[in-house]
């Protein structure tokens, strides 16, 4: 079966919204985001482990949904927490440190922290933010931070 060159680009399309979405899910349950504004997001864990911690998380990221890689292919930047963990009973906590790529390389690095409310056990995830536009980036990077979702 052939297929057209408008069906590739609505099927493309299509993916670039599926995948558009899943990141607007995953930035509304962000709740903060800063940058260290040093070469190193913590003593605890230097800047060579964090970027090795991203390249891991991005591999898996584009080995499992393929879509990814052309959604990064058009990003301005991409924002990967590999290792977030979260925890709390009732009330709880995330952390987790990542590292910007803009153009392949790390250009800062940031630590995530958040609280939220009823829940309970602990789970370790990792996510990536794609910035697709100059605005966004601006926006990130002449700011103290980041916070995004509601407080209740």
């Amino acid at each position: 079966m052939k297929i057209s060159a408008q069906s590739r680009q609505t099927v493309i399309h299509s993916q670039f919204i599926l995948i558009g979405s899943l990141m607007f899910i995953l930035l509304s349950t962000l709740t903060g985001c800063q940058s260290t504004g040093g070469s190193s997001a913590g003593s605890s864990v230097n800047a060579a482990q964090i970027d090795r911690e991203v390249d891991a998380a991005l591999a898996k990221l584009y080995e499992t949904t393929p879509s990814a890689r052309t959604l990064a292919q058009h990003a301005r930047g991409i924002l990967v927490f590999p290792n977030v963990v979260k925890a709390g009973f009732i009330g709880g906590a995330e952390y987790g440190k990542g590292a910007m790529r803009k153009g392949g390389r790390t250009t800062g690095y940031y630590n995530i922290a958040g609280s939220y409310g009823l829940q309970a056990g602990v789970q370790t995830f990792g996510y990536a933010m794609f910035f697709m536009n100059d605005e966004a980036l601006a926006s990130l990077d002449s700011s103290q931070g980041l916070e995004v979702g509601g407080r209740t």
